[in-house]
């Protein structure tokens, strides 16, 4: 019995030890199975991209950004300079915390290397257990050559002179492939567009608010490697006079807005409120409208879609010019505000057939504050027409149009108190004076793009044909007429 009791005893603690046994092997097989997980779920470096995109070529001052990602976060990264058996580290960075995505930005300022190739090293690590801990890698090494000479820039054909609230266009080389190029004037930049032939052409304002002796238009270029150059136009500035005008806003016009006033300026309470809020602010607004869509380069064509002078609404008069100085008076003759206007008022019978100026395309076809129901065509090169207060649409965007094609009718929306078409011309997005795109002459001097730049001694006979131009500015208007209330 004892012996029976005693084998049954081993046996039994013989199945324990096997138990325990298996449970440890298990438990050991878990922790290595984890270990492995978390050493292996991640076997792949960071990904890694260097913008701005290059040609291989270079600027030392040129500003670059890595992006680099990783599921297990960005440990580090290291920039490296090589050339022949020299390096140096321009960029070393560990950063605090693991984020799943890292940008950092650097140049090669401190290198001081001179021109010619090297090669740029990226080196980033992620945050995984790969490597017992150390993290995967993932090595750039991309060939570049370093060029820190500007581009040179070669004026073709440009304007001698500009008139304030004008246009000018001018047509120019550069010795190289750009990033950007174009005309600055103040805070706004106005691209070149490069043509078949290879040269830029380019159509700039001379904004109506700038002054002559402000008005300092200078071209730039970009090149892929960040180096820049810039000079100044030799335009001369000539001052333009416009007309002061006075404008009646009587209640009968504030009540016949009423409706439309309110949805302008809702938050004012009276409809002389809400027309001067809509006046400034809106308008201001509007502006900012304009600008921004010139500026979109889906709204922008690099070539010439139009040929030959812009027409004007047929058999219409001229009810306000370009550049009028408008004071805003009440019922009691008292100065309520003052604006400047900003195209042509041209009225014929109401709901006139509106024709296109030119052909183009159509980027603009809806509601914009002051100007009510408008369309906007683009014609290359940043140049558009504006067709504002109109009652009807007759073309829709993206919609090719040709010279003369009929695309809305006149009417009385936005702030127009009679019906009357708004005619407006923009150079990136700025009004300029629409009389000189009314001018066959003018069109086919000045911004044709095909007449060779004068000599500096004839630049006195160009002055002289302005002169002509403006006095040829009656013919183009007609006789002259009455404000329309509003705009």
């Amino acid at each position: 019995m004892f012996n029976k009791r005693q084998s049954i005893y081993r046996s039994s603690s013989r199945r324990s030890s096997s138990g325990l046994s298996v449970i440890a092997m298990l438990f050991i097989l878990a922790l290595a199975g984890a270990g492995a997980y978390f050493l292996m779920r991640d076997l792949s470096g960071p990904s890694v991209s260097l913008s701005p995109e290059t040609s291989g070529r270079i600027g030392l001052a040129q500003p670059l950004e890595l992006d680099m990602s990783d599921k297990s976060g960005v440990q580090s990264v290291t920039v490296t300079v090589k050339r022949g058996e020299k390096s140096m580290t321009v960029l070393q960075q560990t950063f605090p915390t693991l984020e799943t995505r890292q940008k950092v930005s650097f140049n090669l300022k401190e290198t001081k290397l001179p021109e010619g190739a090297f090669e740029l090293e990226i080196r980033a690590v992620d945050g995984s257990y790969a490597g017992f801990g150390r993290g995967n890698a993932t090595t750039l090494n991309l060939p570049m050559v370093l060029d820190s000479q500007p581009p040179r820039i070669a004026v073709k054909t440009g304007p001698p002179a500009m008139y304030r609230g004008g246009s000018g266009l001018i047509v120019y080389t550069v010795s190289e492939d750009v990033e950007k190029t174009g005309v600055r004037v103040g805070d706004l930049f106005f691209p070149g567009y490069r043509q078949d032939n290879g040269s830029y052409v380019c159509l700039f304002p001379f904004p109506i608010s700038m002054r002559t002796g402000d008005y300092l238009p200078d071209i730039m270029a970009r090149d892929l490697a960040g180096n820049e150059t810039s000079s100044r136009l030799l335009v001369r500035a000539l001052n333009r006079n416009y007309r002061a005008d006075t404008l009646n806003i009587p209640e009968s016009f504030l009540n016949f807005k009423a409706g439309e006033l309110a949805q302008l300026c809702p938050e004012e309470a009276t409809p002389l409120a809400q027309y001067l809020c809509s006046n400034n602010k809106v308008r201001i607004s509007n502006d900012a409208t304009l600008i921004k869509v010139a500026a979109d380069p889906a709204n922008n064509s690099g070539k010439f879609l139009w040929s030959g002078r812009f027409q004007r609404l047929p058999r219409s008069a001229v009810k306000a010019n370009f550049g009028d100085f408008r004071t805003y008076v009440d019922g009691n003759r008292q100065k309520i505000d003052e604006q400047t206007h900003m195209g042509l008022d041209l009225a014929s019978v109401a709901h006139a057939e509106v024709p296109a100026a030119q052909a183009g395309r159509v980027i603009w076809v809806d509601y914009l504050g002051i100007h009510g129901n408008m369309i906007l065509i683009e014609h290359g090169l940043g140049l558009m027409t504006q067709y504002s207060h109109l009652s009807e649409y007759g073309v829709q965007v993206g919609e090719m149009v040709k010279a003369g094609q009929i695309i809305g009718r006149t009417g009385t929306s936005g702030l127009a108190g009679g019906d009357h078409l708004h005619f407006g011309v923009l150079v990136g997005g700025v009004p300029v004076q629409p009389l000189e795109w009314l001018d066959a002459t003018w069109v086919k001097k000045r911004a044709g793009g095909r007449r060779a730049r004068p000599a500096a001694g004839m630049a006195g006979r160009h002055v002289g044909e302005e002169q002509h131009h403006l006095a040829h500015e009656h013919f183009l208007l007609g006789l002259p007429g009455h404000a329309v209330a509003g705009k």
